[in-house]
This record gives C-alpha cells, sequence and structure tokens, in this order.
C-alpha cells in the first residue's frame, strides 16, 4: 500500500493531465467547458476518482457525462503513458456539485441577511419594557463611619460585647 503523500502526488498529477488534455483526447464539439475540480486516488493507486463540473444546462451536463464515459480508456491509456507507474489506476468521473452547493448556500446567506435587516429595522423605533437597565445593583451602604441609621454610635466594644451605655469611667 501507498502512502497518502505518493498518493496525493499522483492524484494532483492526474488532475494536471486530465485538465489539460481532456478536449484534445475527447474531439467531440458536444464537450461542454469542462473544469477538473478534484481527484482522489486510492491507498493502493488502483482506482481515480475524478470529479468535474460542466457550464452549461442540464442537457450539456448529461452530454458531457456521457463523453466523459464513452472516453474513459482513452484518457486512461493517456495518464498512463504520462505518469509511469506500474499500474494505470482506473478512472471514474463523478459531476461535482459544488455549483449547485455555492448557489444553496448564497441563497441562506441572502435569506439571513434579508432576516437581520428586519430584525434591525424592527429593534430601531423599540423601547425597553421596563427599566433601560434589568439588573439589581447593591444599594449604597451609609454605615462606613461606623454610625448606625439613628445617628448613634455604634455600641459594640472591640471585644465584640455590647456596652450598656455608661461610661466606664465614671
Amino acid at each position: 500500500m501507498a502512502d497518502a503523500g505518493r498518493a496525493r502526488k499522483i492524484a494532483d498529477r492526474i488532475k494536471t493531465l486530465i485538465a489539460a488534455n481532456v478536449e484534445s483526447i475527447v474531439k467531440d464539439p458536444d464537450l461542454g467547458f469542462v473544469t477538473i475540480t478534484d481527484v482522489r486516488v486510492t491507498g493502493d493507486l488502483q482506482h481515480a476518482s475524478v470529479f468535474y463540473t460542466v457550464f452549461g444546462d442540464e442537457t450539456q451536463r448529461a452530454k458531457t457525462a456521457a463523453l466523459l464515459e464513452k472516453n474513459k480508456g482513452r484518457l486512461r491509456s493517456f495518464v498512463g503513458g504520462q505518469i509511469q507507474i506500474r499500474l494505470t489506476p482506473s478512472l471514474d468521473f463523478f459531476a461535482d456539485a459544488i455549483p449547485e452547493t455555492a448557489a444553496h448556500l448564497e441563497d441562506l446567506l441572502r435569506e439571513a441577511k434579508e432576516r437581520d435587516e428586519a430584525v434591525a429595522a424592527a429593534a430601531a423605533g423599540a423601547t425597553y419594557a421596563g427599566e433601560a437597565d434589568p439588573y439589581r445593583k447593591p444599594e449604597p451602604e451609609d454605615d462606613l463611619d461606623g454610625v448606625d441609621d439613628a445617628g448613634d454610635a455604634d455600641d459594640t466594644g472591640t471585644d465584640g460585647s455590647q456596652d450598656s451605655g455608661a461610661d466606664a469611667r465614671a
């Protein structure tokens, strides 16, 4: 079994070869504008999955898929002659869903932007249902100078015992 680095290098080489030469090998006017987006090679280098996109409508995509399937052997022979490894991987072509996925994501982003704008418009003239700051805050303490609320001096001694109010010196 080949290492992942070698499989990746072979996949990149196959992608480059097919992308550069697909029009000269297929030679059919019905072949659409094909873009090879990705190639994945199995770990044993026996099979290669070629992902492609086609610019055009659904009939153009169907024609291109049929042409690629029909000329799969010629493309494999060309790739085998160029990469020169012991076994040439078999080629399987798959239509890539990148354009459809991108269009769907664009629609979702547009919808999210419209909803954000609607929320911002609704919030522009809104007022608070209660106070502007609904969180409770601790009340400021007035006992910082040792005088209680009645204005009397604090009757606790340093040992924590209560004085009777009488002066101890008298």
